[in-house]
């Protein structure tokens, strides 16, 4: 979403090439392209005016040392601010009270309060009931019989979701704070679109004066708007982004790390969270086995290449992975022209072989792929395209296991990592 943001401060180091240390005047020349870069991100004027300040003070005092550059050194100072700008640290939802804790979910119509709820009960592993209620009731009595339900039936957390309008009126703003009232949540939760832009800042001003808000979250960060609001909300309410909405599956929702955002923002991937993702839906074992064998290059078969295939889409797939990448490491994927349709033609292929087959791919003469080409309802020569990227894949291993320097690895990447070509 923030790719325009992200290539514009890569810029900033450019500028300040040639350059041996950082002056006022240079500092300005940047920070130029800064302002710019913010201003086209759609985030709010007085936020990029109060960053560029603050940037500004810290750069001028910021000594350039080892194998720093200006650039480097510049860029150093807006990462810690623009961290600092989205939150600083991540921010965990606050439950300690007597069950059930009650979180209360404000926002727009269509900014994902509804969808967010569902994803909060599986990121909480709740065992999910619904109240049932009627059209005539009204909000603050159907709050309060929920509340004394979720009592009654000992449910730890109960999530409530509110109405929201197109716009700020009175009546919405009247019925929330009711319900507020009525249920004392521990956390009152703003959701707001990242795509909404400057529009976002005056949403966030009404609903930070109506509640005491205690976090935000943003959805759709996997849109491709200017994602001013990722930027800007966090200033205006005074409160924490504490989730970010990753995609429209039930799973799609990640704690926030101010850190890791602002290090995506400026280009330096977040291979943490990558890293996070492998360890919860990839099995240790089997990724430890499938890794041996890939840097010894020996015993990696057809079915070793499938399981690479569905690890890698427990971990979101191919998008998910490269968002999270390094930006020129992510570019050179993506020129790779990905294609998930192709992934699961593969898989498809890889499903239609026998298990000695896929152990001896050497066994797959002209009669065996046109049975395998029929049962996956592919062309032969789609077969034949497999077969030659799994075997470039084990010479790529082979260059891995002997320690290959990273421009090898990276022309490689498109052999190693199936659908990319």
């Amino acid at each position: 979403m923030l790719e325009n943001l992200t290539e514009r401060l890569s810029r900033v180091v450019k500028t300040l090439r040639g350059e041996a240390r950082l002056t006022e005047a240079n500092i300005q020349d940047a920070l130029r392209e800064v302002r710019l870069a913010l201003l086209e991100a759609d985030v709010a004027l007085r936020v990029v005016k109060d960053f560029i300040a603050r940037v500004r003070d810290k750069a001028l005092g910021e000594e350039v040392v080892g194998s720093l550059t200006p650039g480097q050194a510049l860029i150093g100072v807006v990462h810690r601010e623009l961290a600092a700008l989205i939150g600083g640290a991540a921010a965990p939802l606050d439950l300690a009270t007597q069950p059930p804790a009650v979180i209360l979910l404000a926002g727009l119509q269509g900014a994902g309060k509804t969808t967010t709820a569902a994803k909060l009960a599986r990121l909480l592993r709740v065992g999910v009931v619904f109240f049932p209620s009627q059209a005539s009731d009204k909000p603050a009595a159907i709050v309060t019989a929920a509340l004394d339900f979720a009592r009654r039936h000992y449910h730890d957390v109960l999530i409530v979701d509110t109405a929201g309008r197109l716009s700020i009126d009175e009546a919405m703003m009247r019925e929330i704070a009711e319900i507020h009232a009525a249920v004392k949540p521990v956390e009152t939760l703003f959701i707001v679109d990242a795509m909404q832009g400057q529009d976002a800042v005056n949403t966030a001003r009404a609903f930070r004066d109506a509640l005491p808000l205690t976090g935000v979250v943003l959805t759709k960060l996997d849109g491709d708007s200017r994602g001013g609001a990722a930027l800007s909300v966090r200033e205006v309410t005074g409160v924490p982004i504490k989730f970010a909405g990753v995609s429209e599956k039930v799973d799609g929702l990640e704690v926030f790390h101010p850190e890791r955002m602002a290090s995506r923002i400026l280009g330096m991937g977040d291979v943490m969270s990558l890293i996070e993702e492998a360890h919860k839906n990839v099995d240790a074992a089997d990724a430890q086995k499938l890794a041996k064998k890939m840097r010894s290059g020996k015993g990696f078969d057809l079915a070793d290449y499938r399981a690479q295939i569905g690890q890698m889409r427990k971990m979101g797939g191919l998008a998910a992975m490269l968002d999270k990448l390094p930006a020129e490491l992510a570019r050179a994927a993506q020129g790779s022209q990905m294609d998930e349709r192709r992934i699961g033609r593969i898989e498809g292929i890889i499903d239609s072989m026998t298990p000695a087959e896929r152990a001896r791919p050497e066994l797959l003469k002209a009669s065996r792929k046109r049975r395998i080409a029929g049962g996956a309802g592919v062309s032969v020569q789609e077969v034949n395209q497999l077969l030659n990227q799994f075997e470039q894949t084990q010479k790529m291993m082979k260059i891995v296991g002997k320690g290959g320097n990273a421009q090898k690895m990276l022309r490689g990447m498109r052999n190693i990592i199936p659908g990319m070509r």
